[in-house]
């Protein structure tokens, strides 16, 4: 007996190895399909669950009532050359949340001495910004300083050169206002 082995063609021995290879990529297919696709044995994916959409109540608006202001001032006596630093402290006093205004279009700063009305924030005002906050019961919250540069103003003097302020001790208070709320008390400076 011979033991003799008969070499089969190349190209018959490629085509034997790619039908096989072709016969295993359609057996992975069909595994895949199965595992995959709902109604042939697997399981469905998950469906998205639904957003669910959270409305923001907004506070209400903070009332008269219930909101108090402070005028406040950095120092309370300016060396000349110094110009005095001006701002507002506003406290909601009742046990609610509120809303409040107080962008620059709701801000009000009036300086006076005695009866005169030496000069207003809004008397030469050309920006405005709204600007709402949420105070919360007996919350106090303070708007940025601006500085007064001791000039008298009126709405008519907003392009001419305005007069400067006297020192010497001269006493100066500081009224505010938010909209139709107002400061009840105003904070004195002195001018040097």
């Amino acid at each position: 007996m011979s033991n003799t082995r008969q070499q089969v063609p190349s190209n018959i021995y490629w085509r034997r190895r790619l039908a096989v290879l072709g016969g295993l990529a359609v057996l992975i297919v069909v595994v895949v399909l199965i595992i995959v696709r709902p109604g042939f044995g697997g399981t469905a994916a998950p469906e998205p669950e639904p957003e669910i959409a959270v409305e923001v109540i907004k506070p209400p608006d903070c009332l008269p009532s219930q909101i108090e202001l402070v005028a406040k001032t950095d120092q309370s006596s300016y060396g000349a050359g110094e110009n005095p630093q001006l701002w507002l402290g506003v406290t909601n006093t009742s046990s609610l949340e509120c809303t409040l205004g107080v962008g620059t279009d709701q801000q009000r700063y009036v300086v006076t001495s005695g009866d005169d009305r030496i000069w207003a924030s809004d008397d030469c005002q050309t920006d405005s910004v709204p600007y709402d906050i949420t105070l919360g019961p007996g919350e106090t919250q303070e708007t940025t300083a601006l500085a007064w540069d001791r000039t008298r103003s009126t709405t008519e003097t907003c392009e001419a050169e305005r007069p400067v302020m006297p020192g010497g001790g001269a006493s100066y208070h500081l009224g505010v206002s938010l909209g139709d709320v107002s400061s009840e008390e105003t904070k004195q400076f002195l001018l040097n």
